[in-house]
């Protein structure tokens, strides 16, 4: 069976994007970035939704190619290229880079990826569609990276309330950076 894990970056305050939608604030030092790299070169496929999917498009497909790069940066730019990805959006038509768009119902596509397949999926995000994997109890697994600072306003990642009765706390790691990673295992995910 598939599963989808959620990575997301969050403010103190909840927010998952800052004011007019800026997603440059978080703290990633080169701690953080080794702890993601093991992780996200062993995903089988990387979702995104289309604005999210256009940001690390503008950056990943030539930063292995700039000379002061950090070799973070270097591998993680390779295993991007490398690694397929699905886009969700019904503006996109097409993506390079080893990327398939998906129109037409996201709930069809992640409910037969979660069936038919294995794959283990990083959904990046932004946080409009995070919000519409969470509607429908797509989620297995939340990894929320919370950075220390508060934004004070931006688009929230938990926009309506949500029952925290079906989340069974995994794992918690923090940084020297005092960014805080938790690990939520969703025991109400839709069956499969």
């Amino acid at each position: 069976m598939g599963t989808v894990t959620l990575w997301m970056q969050m403010s103190l305050d909840g927010f998952a994007e800052g004011p007019d939608h800026t997603a440059h604030w978080p703290v990633v030092d080169e701690e953080l970035c080794a702890s993601f790299l093991s992780e996200l070169s062993a995903a089988d496929t990387f979702l995104y939704g289309r604005k999210t999917y256009e940001l690390m498009a503008s950056f990943w497909p030539t930063a292995d190619s700039e000379p002061a790069i950090s070799p973070f940066y270097i591998e993680f730019a390779r295993c991007w290229k490398a690694k397929p990805k699905i886009v969700f959006s019904r503006t996109l038509h097409a993506a390079r880079w080893n990327t398939r768009v998906v129109s037409h119902s996201l709930l069809d596509e992640v409910r037969e990826l979660r069936t038919c397949t294995d794959d283990d999926m990083i959904l990046f995000g932004g946080a409009q569609t995070a919000s519409t994997f969470m509607k429908y109890g797509l989620i297995d697994r939340f990894r929320l990276f919370l950075h220390p600072m508060l934004l004070g306003s931006g688009t929230p990642l938990f926009a309506e309330s949500v029952d925290t009765s079906t989340l069974q706390l995994v794992d918690v790691i923090t940084y020297d950076s005092a960014v805080v990673q938790v690990q939520y295992q969703n025991t109400n995910a839709v069956a499969r």
